[in-house]
């Protein structure tokens, strides 16, 4: 049984609420959809022109979080000047409640933009799997391919063609021989030695053979020329893989402080939402 001092009404407006979050969730679309407008137009493919990838991120952040201040300040007052008027309760209380349903605005408009942003996930997932059963015929040809890759690198890591360079290599090459064959043996040790990280004595031996042989160098000139080409082999080598790590690292902090971002963002649009809506529910209080 209910007191005789407490209103049998409900504290929360759901119906204020729902407007609320729906003029919130669009508003942040419209805007959302603004700032990627200028994006786009603030970049350019061309070298020197437009903006750095550096502006373009702090815009978006600061894009991002006007937008969550604006479209949930405007759900949260809305839904404060639209909630029914509560009669007979203290002040504070009247704060509490209007505070409660610019928070209930903003959770409610997150949870239906996540729902959105899952269902488009999930739709691309059905197209994904669309896509691969279209192209399933091709699959046994790929493994194939792959089966055949793997086969040419035996259990200790080394490629197949070159082990059996091993087998087949002669103490002195002859000068007389196929170039293209002693190209692609070159390559094939060079690749290698960049493998392991290292030329063993016995292959740099034999490739300034190879290169007296094929340009009628003398051993020693033969020699230095390896020793050039494979140390600026593995230079360019190390140098990729530092680019490639380093680009890796970019991205991750980039996305790192991006999550950061939006988590403040969300929690910036949660205090406006909760605080507009105490704004309107004292403008609804003191007209009506």
């Amino acid at each position: 049984m209910a007191r005789a001092n407490e209103s049998p009404a409900s504290a929360v407006s759901w119906a204020a609420i729902i407007a609320g979050a729906v003029i919130a969730s669009a508003v942040s679309f419209m805007l959302l959809a603004g700032g990627a407008g200028l994006g786009f137009v603030s970049m350019s493919p061309w070298s020197g022109e437009g903006a750095s990838a550096t502006t373009l991120g702090i815009g978006a952040v600061v894009w991002m979080i006007l937008t969550h201040i604006i479209a949930y300040g405007l759900g949260g007052y809305l839904a404060g000047r639209l909630r029914t008027k509560w009669v007979g309760i203290h002040t504070d209380e009247t704060y509490f409640r209007d505070t409660a349903h610019g928070f209930l605005v903003w959770a409610l408009s997150a949870v239906v933009s996540a729902m959105v942003v899952g269902s488009a996930l999930m739709s691309a997932a059905a197209g994904t799997a669309k896509a691969g059963a279209t192209i399933a015929a091709g699959t046994g040809a790929a493994a194939t391919a792959a089966a055949g890759q793997a086969a040419r690198t035996d259990a200790g890591g080394m490629p197949t063609d070159y082990v059996a360079d091993l087998l087949l290599r002669g103490d002195q090459p002859n000068p007389a021989g196929d170039p293209g064959a002693a190209r692609a043996e070159v390559g094939r040790i060079v690749a290698a030695s960049v493998a392991r990280g290292e030329l063993n004595a016995e292959d740099r031996g034999y490739l300034a053979r190879v290169v007296a042989a094929q340009t009628g160098a003398d051993q020693a000139t033969a020699e230095k020329r390896v020793d050039d080409i494979v140390t600026r082999a593995r230079q360019a080598a190390q140098q990729a893989e530092q680019t490639a790590r380093q680009a890796a690292d970019t991205a991750r902090k980039a996305a790192a402080a991006f999550a950061l971002w939006a988590f403040a963002s969300m929690l910036i649009g949660a205090f406006v939402a909760s605080w507009m809506a105490t704004v309107g529910g004292r403008s609804r209080d003191d007209i009506v």
